[in-house]
C-alpha cells in the first residue's frame, strides 16, 4: 500500500523542499522526491497544494483536551484527547498525569494500557508521570494534598501496569537521586519539576540519571547571580533537555527568544501541557480535582490564580515560535518532534526521509493543522 503526498512544502531538520512529494509505503516513508522527479505508482494520492509537511508532533507533556482530562480516569477520556491531539498536527502523545493517590494513579495507568492495546488515533508509546513527588511549596497547579516523598517502588507498580517512559520529580526532595537512579534502571528517564533545588543538587541528579527540566521556568527556582538554580542549570548545561510551553503566557516571548539563542536547539523540547481548557477558550474545567477557569486561552486555578497546565494546541506553538525567534523552519522543526524522539529513544520518528514512520503533519502556511497521517494512514 503506497502513499503520495504531493505538492507539499517538506520540512524536516535540516531541510526544506518545495513542492516535493513524499511517498509512504506499508506505513513507512519509502522516498522523498523534489519538484520534477519521476513519481512512483499509488493507491492513493494527497494534494498537499503547497502546504507545509513537518514530521508528525510529538508532544511528551500533555494532559488533556477539549474538556477531557488524563486524570478523569476512563477510557473515553484517553481515547477523546488522543483523537482531538490528531487535529494539532500530533501523531505521537504521552498521556501525562498529575499528584494523585497512588491507588488512583494506577487505575489511570490501567485507561491508558486500555488504549495502547487499540492506538486507533494517536500514538502512544509511554506515560508521562509527574509528580506526586514534588516539592509542595513549588506545587503551581499540583493537589498539594497528594504531594509526598519519592518512593520508587510507587513507579514500578504504575510502570508494570502502562509504560512509564518519562517521569518528573523535585531533585530537591529526600531520595530523589536515588528514585532517579532507579528510574534509569527501569529505562524510565526523569525530569526535574516542580522544585526548589540548588544548582549543586540538579548536578547531583544529573550525576544519578536526570536528562529533563519540565516546563522550564515555570515552578522551579530561577536564576540569580549567587545561585544559578534549576533555570541557570538549563541554561548552562548543554547535556540536559528543557521543555518550553511556548504560548507566550508561561514564558515571556522575550524569554523564549532569550532560550532560543542561547541553548542549543538540539535541547530544546516544545510540549503543550495541555490540560481540558484547551480548545475550550472561555470556560471552567478541573485539572487533577482543582477547579480551573479558562479565560481568552489562558487557565488559571479558580481559587488563587496559579497558572493551570495551558490551553495551547501545538500547531499554534509552532506560529508563536516562529515568529518570535525568526528562525527558519528546518531548524524549529528539531524542537518539534527530532529532539522528542532522541530523548525518549522512538527510533525512526521525527524526520521525513525514507525509513522514518509514516507520521505526517500537514499544516497551512499560517501554521493551522489541515491533515495528519499517522503510519501513512490519514487520521485527520
Amino acid at each position: 500500500m503506497t502513499t503520495l503526498i504531493t505538492n507539499a512544502h517538506i520540512v524536516s531538520p535540516d531541510v526544506e523542499i518545495e513542492n516535493g512529494t513524499i511517498a509512504i509505503t506499508d506505513g513507512m516513508i519509502s522516498a522523498v522526491y523534489e519538484a520534477g522527479e519521476k513519481l512512483p505508482a499509488a493507491d492513493s494520492t494527497f494534494d498537499a497544494k503547497g502546504q507545509y509537511a513537518f514530521p508528525g508532533f510529538i508532544d511528551i507533556h500533555a494532559h488533556g483536551a477539549d474538556g477531557k482530562d488524563v486524570c478523569d480516569n476512563n477510557l473515553e477520556a484517553v481515547r477523546h484527547i488522543a483523537k482531538t491531539k490528531l487535529r494539532e498536527g500530533v501523531t505521537t502523545w504521552l498521556p501525562t498525569t498529575l499528584t494523585q493517590p497512588q491507588e488512583k494513579l494506577l487505575e489511570i495507568a490501567e485507561k491508558v494500557a486500555q488504549y495502547n492495546a487499540n492506538q486507533e488515533f494517536v500514538k502512544t508509546p509511554g506515560l508521562h508521570v509527574e509528580g506526586p513527588f514534588i516539592n509542595v511549596s513549588k506545587a503551581g497547579a499540583q493537589n498539594p494534598e497528594f504531594v509526598r516523598e519519592p518512593n520508587i517502588e510507587e513507579l514500578k507498580q504504575i510502570h508494570a501496569i502502562a509504560p512509564v517512559l518519562i517521569f518528573s520529580i523535585a531533585p530537591c526532595q529526600p531520595n530523589a537521586c536515588e528514585v532517579i537512579a532507579g528510574a534509569k534502571a527501569l529505562g524510565i528517564y526523569s525530569s526535574a519539576a516542580h522544585s526548589a533545588a540548588t544548582y549543586t543538587e540538579m548536578l547531583a541528579a544529573k550525576e544519578a540519571g536526570l536528562t529533563h527540566l519540565t516546563h522550564y521556568g515555570n515552578a522551579m527556582t530561577g536564576l540569580h547571580h549567587r545561585e544559578i538554580g534549576m533555570v541557570g542549570t538549563g541554561l548552562i548545561d548543554d547535556d540536559i533537555k528543557i521543555e518550553l510551553i511556548c504560548d507566550g503566557i508561561h514564558l515571556a516571548p522575550d524569554f523564549v527568544k532569550m532560550v532560543f539563542k542561547l541553548k542549543p536547539i538540539e535541547q530544546i523540547i516544545m510540549i503543550t501541557d495541555s490540560m481540558a481548557g484547551s480548545w475550550i477558550n472561555n470556560g471552567e474545567c478541573s485539572l487533577g480535582g482543582l477547579e480551573v477557569v479558562v479565560n481568552s486561552k489562558v487557565a488559571r486555578l479558580k481559587h488563587g490564580g496559579a497558572l493551570a497546565g495551558s490551553a495551547l494546541v501545538f500547531d499554534e506553538g509552532v506560529g508563536i515560535v516562529a515568529k518570535i525567534t525568526g528562525l527558519p523552519l528546518h531548524q524549529i522543526v528539531k524542537a518539534t518532534s527530532w529532539n522528542q524522539a532522541q530523548s525518549l529513544g522512538l527510533e525512526n520518528h521525527g524526520k521525513i526521509e525514507a525509513g522514518f514512520t509514516g507520521d505526517i503533519a500537514i499544516l497551512s502556511k499560517d501554521f493551522k493543522s489541515t491533515a495528519t497521517f499517522v503510519d501513512g494512514e490519514q487520521r485527520f
